[in-house]
C-alpha cells in the first residue's frame, strides 16, 4: 500500500548472485555508491560568448562501497574478491540491494549489474581503541536500475 511515510536506510540487504554464498554474505553495515550521473560534452556556439551548450553523452556510475564487520565466519564474498584481487580471476556478479520494512519485507530494490571486485580493505588495529574490524568492498559495476514492488 502506498504511503507518505519517508523511508528509513538502517534496514536492509544485500544478496549477491554468487556460488557459495553463505549467511554472513547478505550483512552489511553500509552501502554507498547507487549514484548515477549524465556524462557531457560541451558545444561553443559561434558568436554566443555568455554560455556552453552541453550535450548528454553517456550515463556513468558511482563505485559501490560495502562495508560491515570482519568476523571468522565463512564468506563466499570475502571469497570472491580475494580470487579477483589475487589470483586475477574475475567473474562478474549481480546484486539486489533491498531496503526492508519493519517485517523484513523489501519496499525498494535495485539491481546492479555486472559488479567487479576494486579494492578489498581491512580497517586499522589499534591496541589503544576497542573497536571493531571493518571490511570495506569496493566494486565497479555497469549500471542500476530500480525494480517495481507491487503495492509500493
Amino acid at each position: 500500500m502506498p504511503s507518505n511515510t519517508p523511508i528509513v536506510g538502517f534496514h536492509f540487504s544485500v544478496i549477491f548472485e554468487l556460488v557459495p554464498q553463505f549467511s554472513i554474505d547478505t550483512k552489511f553495515q553500509s552501502v554507498n555508491g547507487l549514484k548515477a550521473t549524465m556524462e557531457t560534452e560541451s558545444y561553443t556556439e559561434g558568436g554566443q560568448n555568455r554560455f556552453k551548450h552541453s550535450f548528454p553523452v553517456r550515463s556513468g556510475y558511482q563505485d559501490l562501497v560495502l562495508k560491515r564487520s570482519l568476523t571468522s565466519d565463512l564468506s563466499g564474498v570475502a571469497m570472491w574478491c580475494n580470487q579477483a584481487l589475487e589470483d586475477f580471476i574475475f567473474y562478474p556478479a549481480n546484486l539486489v540491494i533491498s531496503l526492508l520494512n519493519e517485517n523484513g519485507n523489501p519496499i525498494k530494490v535495485w539491481y546492479v549489474s555486472h559488479a567487479i571486485p576494486l579494492s578489498y580493505e581491512v580497517s586499522d588495529f589499534n591496541a589503544e581503541e576497542n573497536k571493531i574490524v571493518i571490511e570495506t568492498m569496493t566494486l565497479r559495476y555497469n549500471f542500476y536500475k530500480e525494480i517495481p514492488i507491487p503495492g509500493f
